[in-house]
């Protein structure tokens, strides 16, 4: 199998995508797997609705079929499709969200997610359900912008700014950026806040990149 791992953006909005690539620039290193980032073409400008998230489920799963990888994330900070691409193939299928919450815990006993639009906390809350963690989280603030304004270098990083430090107020030793799209304004959130926050693609990429790296002796003796 090629060492790649595939980041998926499931909607098709090329800022987005390009703005999770650069992101995830800074993962490249000589002896790493190859981080490959696409996106579905055929996806909507942004997975707002529930809707939206069942409509990208399929053509993901279609995707991880026809596109051998070590490892996939679904760059989506509502983890659509992860569920159904783990029953077509053995290889790591993360979602961003679950991977961001985890590495938030990892540094913080309390976090904030400032949420892409109103309809995706409910889909947010239900994976800090599932996963127990409800009442670790001291905030949940929408930011209610455009896919093209919050991939703006500029445009949404005043909201972003106040949005993080109201989030902090409330209590939070952490925050999570809540949608892909807000992956180039980590850095300036995180100083202007002043408590770590997390950009989900980043933190799914590097669980990937431990879960391939961690099966190289495995898939080695299975060689020989």
């Amino acid at each position: 199998m090629t060492e790649r791992i595939l980041v998926v953006n499931p909607n098709a909005t090329r800022s987005c995508t390009d703005g999770i690539a650069e992101a995830l620039a800074g993962f490249a290193a000589p002896g790493l797997p190859r981080i490959e980032v696409t996106q579905l073409d055929g996806g909507p400008p942004a997975i707002v609705t529930w809707r939206d998230w069942f409509a990208v489920a399929e053509p993901l799963v279609q995707l991880v079929q026809r596109e051998p990888a070590a490892a996939y994330v679904f760059a989506c900070v509502s983890d659509p499709g992860v569920d159904a691409a783990r029953t077509v193939t053995h290889a790591p299928v993360l979602g961003p969200l679950r991977s961001a919450i985890a590495a938030a815990i990892a540094r913080a006993d309390r976090f904030g997610i400032i949420a892409f639009a109103d309809p995706s906390m409910e889909r947010q809350r239900r994976t800090l359900a599932a996963m127990g963690l409800e009442s670790r989280l001291a905030g949940h603030i929408p930011l209610n912008m455009p896919m093209e304004v919050l991939t703006d270098p500029v445009a949404p990083r005043e909201a972003l700014i106040r949005t993080a430090r109201q989030i902090v107020a409330q209590g939070a030793e952490a925050v999570i950026l809540g949608c892909a799209g807000m992956a180039g304004h980590r850095a300036a959130v995180e100083a202007a806040c002043g408590v770590p926050v997390i950009e989900p693609c980043q933190a799914a990429t590097a669980l990937a990149l431990q879960a391939v790296i961690a099966a190289r002796p495995a898939l080695a003796r299975a060689a020989e």
